[in-house]
């Protein structure tokens, strides 16, 4: 196997050499292209997000400065949203539905190191695939960690670190992220906390 097939089958890789640098290399340049242009120039923004990511729908919005390994591993939804300072490392698949909304400084890690200072420094990486469903809400400065699951309907608290899989339809928040309660039809009119709409 080579290298990136190792890296897209979860298996322990090395990631300089010549094929891997070399598609980060030309995803940088994209990334560079794309976080240079003026704020008007949303058009040519979409244009170097569809060129660099796996695969995107009609519509999304992706705020710059963005950062990202690869691209080709990154799959959005219709009418995704990534507000400012949003970082993908995916060296693994990332898959995001629709309706999903990232607040500013969001990061996915799919790569990792072993925790052995050996096998670590060996130049050894790994790296699993991260899932979120349709109609989430990742708070500001959430951090999402490899082989995570989210499930459809979900709010993540800002500032959370996301170590294991979190359901469908509850609120989860913290360091470690976990559960703090479900989303009930009581939320319906509610905007903020007891706040409501009417």
């Amino acid at each position: 196997m080579t290298e990136k097939e190792k890296m897209l089958a979860g298996k322990p890789y090395k990631a300089f050499g010549k094929e891997l640098l070399g598609e980060r290399q030309y995803a940088k340049e994209l990334v560079f292209d794309f976080n240079g242009l003026r704020p008007t120039e949303i058009e040519k923004r979409n244009e170097i997000i569809k060129k660099l990511f796996g695969k995107t729908e009609n519509e999304f919005f992706i705020e710059p400065p963005f950062r990202c390994d690869y691209g080709y591993n990154i799959s959005v939804g219709e009418n995704f949203y990534a507000n400012y300072n949003c970082t993908i490392l995916d060296c693994a698949k990332v898959t995001i539905g629709d309706n999903v909304l990232f607040a500013p400084n969001v990061s996915l890690f799919t790569a990792g190191h072993p925790v052995h200072p050996e096998l670590r420094n060996s130049g050894v990486e790994y790296a699993f695939p991260i899932t979120i469903g349709n109609n989430v809400w990742i708070g500001g400065g959430v951090i999402i960690n490899a082989g995570v699951t989210i499930g459809d309907n979900t709010v993540i608290g800002s500032g959370s670190v996301v170590t294991k899989d979190i359901p469908s339809n509850v609120i989860a928040a913290g360091n470690p992220c976990k559960i703090i309660r479900a989303i009930t039809d009581e939320d319906k009119n509610k905007y903020f906390k007891n706040l409501t709409i009417k």
